[in-house]
């Protein structure tokens, strides 16, 4: 068999207010033909498909539009796609009755039977081989939120919640599976060990844990498709369990990510190769700086001229190191790049003292609400947050963002 992963679109993202809808639009054109290329058998979407709970309706017809084009020119393509953190779990779902005529299946929430145990049987779906033999067994584990996971057995232990749920998932799919049948999970969570890009992440510490182990996963799983860390990487040195990255930076810490899609291929049970596939960039990113102002302005200068269409042209950050303030800075960067081939997004600026260099300002979409709250606290009472009022915090944020969720 042979899976495709990839996670983290973000559909309706916007990069300092910019729309990036084409951006997205080339992306998933390009998936369409990579699976046909390929020869895909699955298509697991490890989470954060959306970038806010609420996206924008272009962001939803984007992803109908391409499960639709991807059952049209693929009729047996299996379909598995998860919510991420920044999805909600609702939304996710709604469409599912209509998506399974598409062999498409979305889970968005863990949900629990009257006894107590994992309704397990929602959360595993069979992949299918070209043949239509089932060829493995796809545990789909969304974000797991900690209303979901904890109460009963466990209390209010959420680490003890979501050790219960892969248990009994990974459990069910032993009884259900054949000998030559793999076992797949797709998984949308922050793993110990893993690099986080600080600038576009956003912090899911929750009940005192910020990431999970690798041992959540046994020998007995074959491949784990996770998503949420935007960097491509390996957990615990393991290739079973990969973080496939996002499919194009999101944010300009990420310029420089190989950004990709795997491809997964299994004989039988058995994991037998991860390959990478580099996602062509259709718009690029360039960073200007941090220079003195003169030769961020001499190499603004050296900037090709307007050759692109708009839509191409490459977004562009400036960073300036100023010895004080300059009122008409953005005028003098704007002046630089009359005519150039690029669309300037953000002006960043660092102040050099005598002796030390002072901290560049951070805009708001820089923050996560846990920095925030903590710079907040740190100016209004001259003293750091301690652990409890941090997680106090965290909690009503949560509630706030499942709030925010369709009922």
């Amino acid at each position: 068999m042979r899976l495709i992963h990839t996670s983290d679109w973000h559909l309706g993202q916007t990069l300092h207010g910019q729309d990036r809808d084409f951006e997205h639009a080339a992306f998933l054109a390009w998936l369409l033909d990579t699976l046909v290329d390929q020869r895909a058998d699955a298509l697991l979407i490890a989470g954060d498909i959306f970038d806010t709970v609420n996206p924008p309706l272009r962001a939803q017809e984007r992803l109908y539009d391409f499960v639709v084009e991807a059952h049209r020119r693929l009729p047996r393509l299996d379909i598995v796609m998860i919510a991420g953190n920044h999805d909600s779990g609702g939304r996710i779902e709604l469409p599912a009755p209509l998506m399974r005529r598409l062999n498409a299946h979305a889970l968005g929430r863990v949900s629990w039977l009257d006894d107590g145990s994992l309704d397990s049987a929602r959360l595993l779906l069979p992949l299918h081989r070209a043949d239509g033999s089932v060829g493995a067994w796809c545990l789909a584990l969304p974000f797991l939120r900690p209303a979901e996971v904890t109460g009963g057995e466990v209390g209010d232990d959420y680490l003890a919640g979501i050790d219960k749920v892969h248990r009994e998932l990974i459990a069910a799919a032993e009884a259900r599976r054949e000998a030559d049948q793999a076992l797949v999970a797709v998984s949308h969570a922050h793993m110990a060990g893993a690099a986080v890009s600080e600038d576009s992440e956003r912090n899911i510490v929750i009940g005192n844990a910020e990431a999970l182990p690798a041992s959540l996963f046994p020998e007995s799983v074959a491949y784990v498709a996770l998503g949420h860390l935007h960097k491509p990487q390996q957990v615990a040195g393991q290739g079973r369990i990969r973080y496939s990255g996002a499919p194009l930076p999101l944010s300009f810490a990420e310029v420089n990510y190989p950004h990709q899609v795997l491809v997964v291929e299994l004989d039988g049970a058995a994991l037998r190769a991860v390959e990478p596939l580099p996602v062509p960039r259709a718009v690029d990113m360039l960073r200007v700086g941090p220079r003195p102002l003169a030769e961020v302005l001499e190499q603004l200068a050296t900037l090709p001229g307007s050759e692109l269409p708009r839509e191409r042209q490459p977004w562009l950050e400036v960073r300036v190191q100023l010895e004080q303030p300059q009122p008409d800075l953005r005028q003098q960067i704007e002046a630089a790049l009359d005519g150039k081939s690029c669309r300037l997004v953000r002006i960043a600026s660092e102040y050099r003292g005598s002796k030390e260099e002072v901290p560049a300002l951070v805009g708001l979409d820089q923050l996560d609400p846990q920095e925030l709250f903590r710079r907040s606290w740190q100016a209004e009472y001259g003293n750091e947050a301690d652990a409890q009022v941090l997680q106090d915090f965290l909690t009503l944020v949560q509630d706030v963002q499942l709030q925010g969720e369709p009922a």
